[in-house]
């Protein structure tokens, strides 16, 4: 992407089914876990840059020796500090007594992070302020071993508001509004709940304390806690939790909006965000990593069992197509199919920018992220180049010349890596004029591929969110080429609707569709569309999130898809620019067609998958009338 956007965080959770012991005869180290869980954080590492942080827990730790460890960084590279922190406990050790690095029992006893559950997480701050307490896994601790929990999630919450009171009428007072705090606290209030309602039956039938730990621990019912828990929450979510005793859950949202994957054998459960993390960490198939359905809850108790189980009841799936077009790694199988698809499908629109002209385009693509489309849509251009080839000599073979035959059976894309992303450059100086042309140098091109002023050039890009960077950097960059034409192709459809899911865009005004929308109406005085939608979406806060539509669709419905795409190539085409410009989006039905089980496109669409998505999305259009530069959640 041109214009890189945070995104959703990563989850890592890792169970041990075995004794430790076991491990370390098998795979000759007592540290299996923690670098197993080393890898799936590293292999996810693209989902999280503003910190991590990791969990362990000791199952069936005696009293007065400590069970939980954690550990969080905000350093530049916060896996690796984290896992080096780890790794110091064992220096002395190894060097000093290495034959203990083999007694998994002393190790267990003696050393921090030495546990049979371990959860970490990687962070990626949307809105919340970067600092250590905002870093996952969060913990919530108490003296009884079943009422401790730590938690780590991918997540936004549209209704914090709503889940603060009600953890206000239940006699709590949070000590800040988010919806971690929230999450953490409404599970950790029914964990309790939970813990006295078992407590209470057993001491009734006569059982001292001690005896009843054991038996709460045995009988918590984490389905039941769930399901009580998430009752009211409104957004996209995967979330990880472990409860003192051993019992852990992964759980994901009723319509699927985050990704949550997992593998089971009788050696070890995984889970994590993306299903190559476990395919590397652990040299297994695809078909063997399966999806944590939505509504559904991964639970494995401290006796082994794993089960899934619903917590809410599952919606129609509208799983992220921002993972499949951007934000996952692309060496998942499926998505770098379905990104290729997606670049294959622009061709039609392509081939009619350059009136089928071949011979005089350059094919290119804005790095890093689009290449793979890229690849798809040189794909594409080789079949559309087959079917000339193949018409041509089935109907005209008699016609053509030998110079005509020749040059139709060399007929190729010209395929050139024009755009390069430079190293990052400071814009150190404080003059607004200098910072701008700084920032239009973190681009840099290949100069003398071009034929001036007779190719167009074609790029990729894999979406295109506010178009700043193609406006101060990329356009400006690659007119210097000389090029007749320049055509810019997003391989996702226009950006309209604010995201409200865990992707940090939640601004109307960052939007260069809705810029361009805005303007159109303006132009063709249309001006009342803009009061009517605000006068609607002011009314609409008053009412229950459940009876709210999004009214900010009426915004684009004067308008086609090419009316906008000609409005935003207006907009970023900066002053001085000698080539013509044209913007070419994806379509939503092609969309749909490469990534049919991924159907959450309410950024694209409007079409949100949950009521506080038309709430979210309705205070976003206020503040931007207003001038309210805040978020809408």
């Amino acid at each position: 992407m041109s214009e890189p956007i945070k995104h959703e965080c990563g989850i890592a959770f890792i169970r041990l089914l075995k004794p430790l012991s076991f491990y370390q005869e098998k795979y000759g180290t007592a540290l299996y876990g923690l670098n197993k869980l080393y890898l799936l954080m590293e292999k996810q590492h693209n989902r999280g840059q503003d910190g991590a942080g990791i969990a362990t827990i000791k199952l069936d730790v005696k009293p007065g020796h400590r069970y939980i460890s954690r550990y969080r960084s905000m350093a530049q590279n916060a896996v690796a500090d984290i896992f080096g922190y780890v790794q110091s406990k064992f220096v002395d050790i190894e060097n000093e007594t290495p034959e203990l690095m083999k007694d998994t029992e002393w190790l267990k006893a003696n050393v921090s992070f030495i546990g049979e559950v371990l959860l970490g997480h990687l962070r990626y701050g949307t809105h919340g302020k970067n600092s250590i307490e905002n870093c996952h896994p969060f913990l919530r601790q108490n003296n009884w071993m079943t009422r401790n929990l730590v938690i780590a999630g991918n997540f936004n919450m549209t209704n914090v508001d709503e889940l603060l009171e009600q953890l206000y009428e239940l006699g709590q007072h949070p000590k800040e509004q988010a919806d971690t705090v929230t999450v953490l606290e409404k599970i950790g209030h029914f964990l309790d709940d939970e813990n006295q309602e078992l407590f209470d039956a057993y001491k009734k039938e006569g059982y001292d304390n001690v005896e009843i730990t054991h038996k709460i621990s045995d009988a918590l019912n984490i389905a039941h806690i769930l399901r009580r828990s998430a009752k009211t929450w409104d957004g996209g979510y995967a979330i990880s939790g472990i409860v003192g005793n051993g019992d852990a859950f992964v759980l994901r949202d009723p319509s699927g909006i985050r990704p949550a994957f997992y593998y089971a054998d009788d050696e070890i459960v995984v889970a994590a965000s993306e299903r190559p993390a476990i395919q590397t960490a652990f040299n297994i198939h695809f078909d063997d990593v399966k999806e944590i359905q939505p509504g559904h809850a991964l639970i494995v108790k401290k006796n082994g069992k794993v089960t899934q189980e619903v917590f809410r009841e599952p919606q129609e799936k509208r799983a992220c197509s921002f993972e499949r077009i951007y934000f996952s790694r692309g060496s998942d199988a499926e998505i770098y199919q379905e990104r290729k698809y997606l670049g294959r499908l622009l061709c039609k629109q392509i081939l009619k920018a350059v009136d089928g002209d071949i011979k005089n385009t350059v094919f290119s693509f804005i790095p890093n992220t689009a290449e793979v489309s890229f690849y798809g849509m040189v794909e594409g251009l080789h079949a559309h180049i087959r079917d000339l080839q193949k018409d041509a000599l089935l109907h005209r073979k008699d016609q053509l010349t030998d110079e005509q035959l020749d040059e139709l059976l060399s007929m190729t894309p010209r395929v050139e890596k024009l755009a390069i992303k430079d190293v990052k450059l400071r814009t150190f100086i404080t003059q607004d004029a200098d910072r701008g042309d700084m920032v239009a140098h973190v681009y840099d091109t290949t100069y003398g591929l071009i034929k001036n002023h007779t190719d167009t050039l074609v790029a990729v890009d894999d979406s295109i969110v506010r178009g700043t960077t193609l406006k101060q950097s990329i356009i400006k960059i690659i007119d210097r080429l000389h090029p007749k034409k320049i055509i810019i192709v997003s391989s996702a459809p226009q950006i309209r609707y604010p995201d409200c899911y865990g992707i940090d865009m939640s601004k109307m005004g960052e939007f260069v569709a809705f810029e361009a929308a805005i303007q159109l109406l303006k132009e063709r005085g249309l001006e009342k569309v803009i009061d009517e939608v605000y006068e609607k979406c002011k009314a609409s806060l008053l009412l229950p999130k459940e009876q709210i539509t999004n009214h900010v669709k009426d915004i684009y419905r004067p308008f086609t898809q090419e009316e906008i795409s000609a409005q935003i190539t207006k907009i970023i085409t900066p002053a001085g620019t000698n080539a013509e410009v044209q913007v070419i989006y994806q379509t939503l039905d092609n969309l749909h067609v490469a990534c049919p089980n991924h159907k959450g496109d309410w950024y694209f669409s409007g079409n949100y998958p949950t009521p506080g998505g038309n709430k979210v999305v309705n205070k976003a259009f206020v503040n931007w009338k207003e001038g309210n530069n805040q978020r809408a959640y």
